[in-house]
């Protein structure tokens, strides 16, 4: 079964964040140019927080409030669900779903080391799961 290490070993270690005193504007054009869903929101080298377009859509957008004067700490999630690297694929997925979240944090010993997406747990599972029946595929031939 694929470790949180595995996956981020394979799609690599980029960390994007923001501070708290960013405004959602500034958010939103750093997840355009880096083609990413959620933004990690760092103050003093610590994970104070997570912003995603989710936060977006429902606290900013639908509220009528202006993402160019709106800070990124009056709408990011504070209370940070995060994963360690020695956690399984599947648990992140049951944790994510239990959750009702697209985005994990995952830290090693208090630092964060990396972030993981729901596509990505989605790709190893695939990739786990499909070596699974080649292997049984071959077993049974012979």
């Amino acid at each position: 079964m694929t470790t949180v290490q595995q996956i981020l070993d394979a799609k690599g270690h980029d960390i994007y964040f923001v501070r708290p005193d960013d405004t959602v504007l500034h958010a939103l054009q750093m997840m355009e140019r880096r083609n990413v869903g959620a933004m990690l929101v760092k103050e003093d080298d610590t994970l104070v927080g997570i912003f995603t377009e989710r936060h977006y859509a429902r606290k900013v957008f639908l509220k009528g409030r202006s993402s160019p004067k709106t800070r990124i700490r009056e709408v990011m999630e504070s209370n940070v669900v995060y994963v360690e690297p020695g956690q399984n694929a599947e648990a992140c997925m049951a944790l994510m779903s239990d959750k009702r979240i697209r985005h994990l944090p995952v830290l090693r010993d208090g630092r964060l080391v990396g972030l993981i997406s729901i596509g990505d747990l989605m790709k190893s599972i695939i990739a786990d799961r499909e070596f699974n029946i080649e292997q049984l595929v071959r077993y049974v031939q012979g």
